[in-house]
């Protein structure tokens, strides 16, 4: 298991008494379904700055689609609406 540390936080009455709610459906303490949502928010936001620093990266080197790419696609996507 890996090494955990003790985090302290405030959240307001309503947000503690659903995870109580949550933590007693799932038969898991009130500590693990917060750390478990921390994690899933740290990696998704994690997730996203990379992608949006790639993104950054690529527009910087002028890395676009070219306007026959873009009509390219979007006559894809509306002609397979349409159908």
């Amino acid at each position: 298991m890996p090494e955990s540390s003790i985090l302290t936080l405030r959240v307001d009455t309503q947000l503690k008494k659903k995870l109580d709610r949550l933590s007693s459906a799932m038969n898991r303490s009130r500590s693990f379904i917060a750390a478990e949502a921390i994690r899933e928010y740290v990696a998704l936001n994690d997730w996203q700055i990379e992608e949006i620093k790639k993104a950054i990266g690529e527009a910087d080197r002028g890395e676009f689609a070219s306007d026959a790419d873009i009509e390219r696609t979007v006559r894809k996507w509306t002609s397979r609406r349409a159908r």
